[in-house]
C-alpha cells in the first residue's frame, strides 16, 4: 500500500513542480505584457519564426515548436496578423499547407523584446540556482523528456535538445 502514494520527498518535489510550472509562465507573461504588450504565447510564436532562416514555418510545425494546439496557434497568429507582425501564405512547395511568415515589423519586435525576455528567464529560472543546481535540473528534465518521448518525435531538435 505504501508504494501506492508518493513518499514525502516525491510529494514535495511534485508540488514544487506544479507551483513552478504555473508561476514561471505567469511571471514571463507578465514581463512581456508590461514591456511589450505581448503574451508569452505570442512571443514564442514570433521567436520560433525568427529562428527559421526564411522567417517562416508551416503552421503544423509552428504549433509543435510553440507548444500550442492548431486551434490556439490559429488564434495567436490571427492576433499577430492584426498587428502586422505575421502574415499567412500558402506553402509554395505543395500548395496544400499554410505558412506563418514573420514580417519585418514582427522581426523588429523580436529584436527589441528578446534581450529583456532573456534577462527575465535568467532571473526567474536560473537566478535562484547555483551552477550545480542548474546542471542537475537540466539533467532531470532531459531524463523526464526522454521517458515521455523515447523516439524523440515530439521534441524540437534545434534548440530544445542541446545535449545531442
Amino acid at each position: 500500500m505504501a508504494d501506492r502514494w508518493l513518499d514525502d520527498e516525491q510529494q514535495r518535489t511534485w508540488r514544487a513542480w506544479l507551483t513552478v510550472s504555473e508561476l514561471v509562465p505567469r511571471a514571463l507573461d507578465a514581463h512581456l505584457q508590461r514591456d511589450a504588450g505581448l503574451s508569452h504565447a505570442a512571443y514564442v510564436v514570433l521567436a520560433m519564426l525568427s529562428e527559421s532562416p526564411t522567417r517562416s514555418r508551416r503552421m503544423s510545425d509552428l504549433a509543435r515548436r510553440a507548444n500550442q494546439s492548431q486551434s490556439r496557434l490559429s488564434h495567436t497568429v490571427a492576433r499577430l496578423e492584426e498587428r502586422g507582425w505575421v502574415r499567412r501564405e500558402r506553402a509554395a512547395d505543395d500548395g496544400r499547407g499554410n505558412l506563418a511568415v514573420l514580417t519585418d515589423a514582427g522581426y523588429d519586435v523580436v529584436v527589441a523584446v528578446a534581450p529583456g525576455h532573456v534577462d527575465a528567464v535568467r532571473e526567474t529560472v536560473f537566478g535562484p540556482l547555483t551552477a550545480e543546481q542548474t546542471r542537475v535540473l537540466g539533467e532531470a528534465l532531459q531524463t523526464i523528456a526522454a521517458r515521455l518521448d523515447p523516439d524523440r518525435t515530439l521534441r524540437v531538435r534545434d534548440g530544445a535538445d542541446l545535449a545531442d
